[in-house]
């Protein structure tokens, strides 16, 4: 299951996405977590150290191999210099699995301990000195895509996506990718006007989407989330006292966390679960084809000096079943 957090800068959604996955990894779930917002923090807030932290290897810094791994033999892939983010698998591409060990994970991927139980952790990475004033961040965010393109995932196999804040999600086509996007909205007019942007953009493409109201003081914010998001209101999380010494690096173990917030996980758990009956493999796949031929043709095809319209496997779809190729 691909579970997104979204929300504007400050809603709390890293503290919430972070929160959700210690819930999973305390289940006994496997669970990839992957700190794709602008602002680095979800290692922070799943316990790691300043140092620790920074020392995360940056996906982006790994795209050549990302993109030379996922190519396989892929025959309308003749180069992974021609590989872009939206690049969809066909056949003889290789595939990634929550439960495996590969180079992409081995690249990139690092082990967070939680408690009894512990976490695989990516980053797209920090912007860096040389990137200032020249590089776009959703460039970074690419190999996130293009790894999500490349996923296969199970029911009971969890990758959760903190995503960059507000309607920047809507600069590619990742926000296609997931069976459920929880948007973390605060009771203010300027956390209803993100969910409102996502809200439309989302609509056309069938992205489920659940509002999860957050630093909800009493009746009167629950009162607002309500009349404004109507159904999509989830549920509502209050102040913690556990996140409060989590962030100040103090945390308990997180079976301390309050009984009301563990049940609105519980149902956020529930939620992205009941997502799995309604997943269509081909509408994903054929979405991850649109977005690819609009970036082709926006900008791809000139970047790269060929026509990427070629690298669509019109017979491929991608779902559990499909098997890869093993890595020589």
């Amino acid at each position: 299951m691909k579970i997104a957090f979204v929300g504007k800068g400050g809603s709390g959604k890293t503290t919430l996405s972070s929160l959700f996955i210690r819930h999973l990894a305390a289940t006994g779930l496997p669970v990839i977590a992957v700190d794709a917002d602008i602002n680095q923090h979800l290692g922070a807030a799943l316990g790691l150290d300043e140092t620790e932290a920074a020392t995360l290897p940056a996906m982006g810094a790994h795209l050549p191999l990302i993109k030379d791994y996922l190519r396989g033999s892929n025959p309308r892939i003749p180069s992974s210099e021609s590989m872009i983010k939206t690049t969809p698998p066909g056949e003889g591409s290789r595939l990634l699995r929550v439960c495996e060990d590969n180079p992409v994970y081995d690249a990139c991927a690092r082990t967070v301990a939680l408690d009894d139980s512990a976490v695989r952790l990516m980053a797209t990475g920090p912007f860096t000195e040389s990137d200032l004033g020249v590089a776009c961040y959703h460039s970074k965010v690419g190999a996130v895509e293009l790894c999500l393109n490349h996923l296969v995932d199970g029911r009971e196999e969890y990758v959760v996506v903190d995503m960059t804040a507000g309607s920047d999600s809507f600069a590619s086509g990742m926000f296609t990718r997931f069976d459920m996007t929880f948007l973390v909205a605060e009771p203010t007019r300027k956390g209803i006007a993100v969910y409102r942007q996502y809200k439309e953009y989302a609509r056309d493409f069938g992205v489920p989407l659940k509002v999860v109201g957050n630093k909800v003081q009493g009746p009167e914010d629950l009162a607002f989330l309500r009349d404004e998001v109507g159904e999509d209101l989830l549920v509502a999380v209050g102040h913690s006292d556990w996140v409060r010494a989590m962030e100040k690096g103090r945390p308990t173990r997180f079976v301390y966390l309050e009984e009301d917030n563990r049940h609105a996980l519980e149902t956020l758990h529930r939620t992205a679960d009941a997502a799995y009956s309604r997943r269509d493999w081909e509408r994903y796949t054929r979405q991850m084809v649109h977005f690819h031929l609009k970036n082709a043709e926006s900008w791809g095809n000139a970047k790269t000096g060929v026509d990427l319209a070629a690298q669509v496997d019109p017979s491929f779809v991608l779902f559990e079943g499909t098997a890869a190729p093993q890595p020589a």
